[in-house]
């Protein structure tokens, strides 16, 4: 084989050799002009600057050598030649790595760093199509054994000099196989003097150890920065649902895939009081650790809101001017509702947010109809409340896009799947979530962050049903409201078996909310007492929508001391505007460990 000389010419190089065989053969000196003629001398021209004088050799690559050019190389080059693909050289940085490899030798035997980089069945589509081939980033050691599986590197440590670490280190080589035609030694030479010529490969390597670190430094920084926004969105979602004494719930949260930055998504349940749960379930457009801080600060508001005993649409109306506040850039969609168990419905207000789907005790899927608002942060727009069924029996389901959206198919077809799924989900409320993740496709590497709550308001039956009573009186106003509503609650309680003190402390609430309603409220008026299996809940309804407070009498007022003796003696207290006018003011007392009937 003769690899002694480089075959190939620059362009235009036998073009400029013939000009200079021209020039040399003309004169060495100009003609003089013409004397007593009329035709001017000519303009003498100029060379430019940096152009070789006319005499001066033009430089060509035909007296360089295969070792001159590939042995200065730093990359790593192999030339093989033939179907077995034998050794016709190697350059010294590939010896350097490798060892050096005896020519003639075939690849499988002397070259076995190729065969096990899996570059030899490459070589050989290489020789078939003549097309190059490349594989990148293979990691090759220290001491020359490779590891083409591995894929993450070790970045070197910040502020050390790889060249002075004494270490075995790692590098990464990407190879580049391209065909070439090679001369033999002992050629015959056809008629126009051409040389035979056979098929052979030329292995390229070029060392990118530096850019697939510092892809790995940048991955690495990107997973922690992943990393701290789970974090804080886990940390600001509630670490332990609160549980109602009237509805089972449950929530999961999911964050999108290992490549895809968190989402603003949320979800809480909060108790009211008197029976009542709120339900919140958002998101927050947009991704990373912007997003989670603008869900954290809204779930926040939403829970202080809560505690104001608000219509749904009101509580909507404040988190839009406070989602303005807080991120003029960011949106996001919002649904708050809330669960009495005494008239067995949801009152819910909607921003922008998925439907709620509410599923009938015969198993009938139904939406939660309009009114649906814009998102929050867009501000000017009135907020409106509906209303949907939720009785004993029946099972609810709020969402976030991600559970429902796809990116080949639209958002209204993930909710009717979502439908199907829920329709057939039976369980607990952690199982039946599980259930509609699974049912939906959403898997760890699902690409956008997942949050859904459900809730279920059983039908109680046998004894659990004993622990659940309801009583009611309607109150016409007139002197005789109290006593008929002391005479009420106490036999109630009797009937309910309380222990004697607890008794006595229900019939003094009762008798002071309805003073309190008759002195300051207007009829209808009505006495609403209800026991679940951990609290008695004590209700007084009236046509006035002035909310009364607690306030500190004086020796010798005659009143105002009402409400706060029944927050001395209950565990909690509260009131709130009713939907047609009006208001409700309740207590409530917790009920004695162990006490069920």
């Amino acid at each position: 084989m003769n690899f002694t000389r480089w075959s190939a010419r620059l362009p235009g190089t036998q073009r400029r050799a013939a000009a200079r065989t021209d020039r040399t053969a003309a004169p060495s000196s100009t003609t003089a002009a013409p004397t007593g003629g009329a035709v001017p001398a000519a303009r003498a021209e100029t060379t430019p600057a940096g152009t070789p004088a006319p005499d001066s050799p033009v430089p060509t690559l035909d007296g360089l050598s295969v070792h001159d050019i590939l042995g200065q190389v730093p990359a790593l080059v192999a030339l093989v030649h033939g179907p077995d693909h034998r050794i016709a050289y190697v350059n010294a940085a590939y010896a350097a790595l490798f060892g050096p490899r005896p020519t003639g030798a075939p690849a499988r035997e002397a070259l076995p760093e190729l065969a096990e980089l899996g570059l030899l069945p490459l070589m050989d589509q290489v020789l078939r199509s003549g097309k190059p081939r490349t594989v990148k980033s293979r990691r090759v050691s220290a001491d020359g054994t490779v590891n083409p599986a591995a894929d993450t590197p070790t970045p070197t440590p910040t502020g050390t000099d790889p060249d002075s670490d004494t270490r075995p280190r790692h590098g990464y080589y990407t190879f580049t196989c391209s065909p070439i035609e090679i001369g033999t030694r002992d050629a015959t030479h056809g008629p126009d003097g051409t040389e035979a010529t056979q098929p052979g490969v030329l292995v390229f390597a070029a060392d990118v150890t530096d850019q697939v670190e510092a892809a790995e430094r940048l991955r690495a920084s990107e997973r922690r920065q992943r990393e701290a926004a789970v974090t804080l969105q886990r940390s600001l979602l509630p670490q332990e649902l609160e549980q109602p004494d009237d509805l089972r719930v449950a929530a999961t949260y999911q964050p999108g895939g290992k490549d895809a930055a968190v989402g603003g998504d949320w979800y809480d349940v909060i108790t009211l009081g008197a029976g009542r749960t709120a339900l919140v379930i958002g998101d927050v457009m947009g991704r990373g650790v912007r997003a989670a801080a603008v869900m954290g600060q809204l779930r926040t508001a939403v829970r202080a809101y809560a505690r104001l005993d608000l219509p749904p649409h009101e509580v909507l109306q404040l988190l839009d001017g406070l989602a303005t506040e807080i991120d003029p850039t960011q949106i996001a969609t919002c649904v708050y509702a809330v669960h009495d168990p005494n008239e067995g419905r949801l009152v819910y207000a909607s921003a922008g947010h998925l439907p709620i789907l509410v599923r009938d005790p015969d198993g009938t899927v139904r939406r939660a109809a309009e009114p649906t608002g814009p998102p929050l942060g867009t501000g000017g727009w009135l907020h409106t409340s509906g209303t949907v069924p939720l009785g004993p029996g029946s099972s609810a389901v709020l969402y976030t896009d991600g559970l429902v959206e796809r990116r080949d198919e639209d958002i209204y077809e993930g909710v009717e799947a979502l439908e199907r799924a829920f329709s057939g989900a039976t369980g607990s409320p952690q199982v039946m979530c599980d259930r509609l993740i699974r049912a939906l496709g959403v898997t760890a590497d699902h690409d956008d962050d997942v949050a859904v709550l459900v809730l279920q308001h059983p039908a109680r039956t046998g004894h659990d049903a004993e622990l659940f009573h309801n009583a009611a009186l309607e109150l016409l106003g007139g002197v005789e409201a109290a006593p008929r509503a002391r005479a009420f609650a106490s036999g109630v309680l009797a009937s309910w078996r309380f222990p004697t003190e607890l008794r006595d402390l229900g019939v003094l609430a009762a008798s002071e909310l309805v003073a309190n309603s008759l002195q300051h409220g207007t009829p209808p008026m009505r006495l609403r007492m209800r026991r679940t299996d951990r609290r008695l809940i004590i209700e007084v309804t009236d046509g006035d929508d002035h909310l009364p407070r607690r306030r500190r009498a004086e020796p010798a007022d005659e009143a105002g001391r009402g409400i706060s003796i029944v927050a001395t003696i209950a565990s909690s207290w509260g009131s709130r505007r009713t939907p047609g006018g009006g208001k409700a003011v309740w207590c409530e007392f917790a009920l004695p460990a162990g006490h069920t009937s």
